[in-house]
């Protein structure tokens, strides 16, 4: 539990500590049913080719069991199981009822409900017993969690020895220009895109700017070897817009 007084981000305000899982999940549920058509049209469809990278990297095995955190519609999730093929399965675990809700939908119409479990549950305090998954992963979701070593730290109790963790999130662009470029494209152009396409500018005013307080590669890497994981290694994506860490519980 947080320290009484304690504060933390929510984009670029502060907020007491106490208060960011609600606003998190305010946004969440607000852009629910259109959140998938919003990544496509924010990122030109190219998280999905982020997203197919990660399975590349991570490649799935036979039998293996994988935790999604703030896995939401279950776009990792689904590719993990087709990857993985037989008795492969998966658990989506987020804080956002409505968001589980389109990803149930979703594994109804591709015919993999039954591979499928759906849990409401906190990255800080997973309701998952220790050694529990082969393969712990969380897409665009760890920068909203109110304190990251408390994810990461779970993501290594959850994980059965020689398990992996991947992360895979919006980074730093090593060269400032191209930096300075992202930046105005993402304040001017996605905040008034959320807003005509879900009705909630703010929402997505938010999600940009939670992308600037998201500790840069090295920062991170350095946070999961902090949680105890071991070959921790990052590649950056579309020149570091996005980046993927991995690491292994040994």
């Amino acid at each position: 539990m947080a320290d009484d007084g304690k504060t933390t981000h929510f984009g670029f305000t502060e907020v007491p500590e106490a208060e960011k899982a609600g606003k998190v999940h305010g946004v969440f549920s607000s852009v629910a049913s259109k959140y998938d058509i919003m990544n496509d049209l924010m990122s030109g469809g190219i998280h999905r080719l982020w997203k197919d990278a990660m399975m590349d990297w991570l490649a799935p095995r036979p039998g293996t069991r994988l935790l999604d955190v703030a896995g939401g519609t279950g776009d990792v999730a689904f590719r993990y199981l087709g990857r993985a093929g037989e008795g492969a399965t998966a658990t989506v675990c987020d804080m956002t009822e409505a968001m589980l809700v389109e990803g149930r939908k979703r594994a109804e119409a591709a015919d993999l409900a039954e591979k499928l479990d759906w849990v409401v549950g906190d990255a800080m305090a997973l309701p998952f017993e220790s050694n529990s998954f082969d393969t712990y992963t969380i897409s665009f979701g760890i920068r909203n969690v109110t304190r990251i070593p408390d994810a990461l730290s779970e993501a290594f109790r959850v994980l059965r020895p020689g398990g992996r963790l991947m992360v895979l999130e919006f980074s730093q662009l090593p060269n400032p220009l191209m930096q300075k470029a992202y930046d105005a494209y993402s304040f001017n152009v996605i905040p008034g895109m959320g807003k005509l396409v879900t009705g909630d500018r703010d929402s997505y005013q938010y999600l940009v700017e939670s992308i600037r307080k998201f500790p840069p590669q090295e920062e991170f890497a350095s946070m999961i070897r902090t949680a105890g994981f071991e070959q921790v290694k990052y590649r950056n994506l579309t020149m570091g817009v996005a980046a993927l860490h991995s690491g292994w519980k040994l």
